[in-house]
């Protein structure tokens, strides 16, 4: 099931980046981020209520509000640098360098969850990288 779901963010990460590059027209990077931010912010609670989730919230250990409230920021950071970059670059510049973020992934599972680095994990990890080259020069 999770492969569908994982299907599913790719198609609406690209409908994120086209809509994000029509929309930003005229806006400021931030101010559309905030705006952004805000729907997603609504959305999630609504998911929140309607699958009965927010009884939840008292059991939440210290440890996952710290990596929740990082991840967080580290969303926002994400947010704010990619739609500066969408405002002044290509979207078909902007997005390959933006889904290097597959290949710095793997190699911070590998390094800081001790994740499995496969062989077949390092030539995906290149040939994504030699990819994103190819498309940006």
């Amino acid at each position: 099931m999770w492969i569908w779901f994982a299907l599913g963010s790719a198609v609406f990460a690209a409908l994120t980046s086209i809509l994000a590059k029509v929309g930003i027209e005229g806006v400021g990077s931030n101010l559309a981020t905030a705006i952004r931010t805000m729907v997603v912010v609504i959305m999630s609670w609504v998911m929140v209520f309607i699958t009965n989730q927010q009884g939840g919230i008292q059991s939440i250990s210290q440890k996952s509000w710290i990596f929740l409230i990082l991840s967080g920021l580290a969303t926002g950071a994400s947010w704010l640098c990619y739609y500066k970059a969408l405002q002044i670059g290509d979207a078909s510049k902007v997005v390959p360098i933006d889904k290097l973020s597959v290949v710095i992934t793997l190699v911070l599972a590998f390094l800081l969850l001790h994740e499995e680095f496969t062989v077949k994990s390092l030539v995906g990890c290149v040939l994504i990288g030699v990819g994103t080259l190819l498309m940006v020069v």
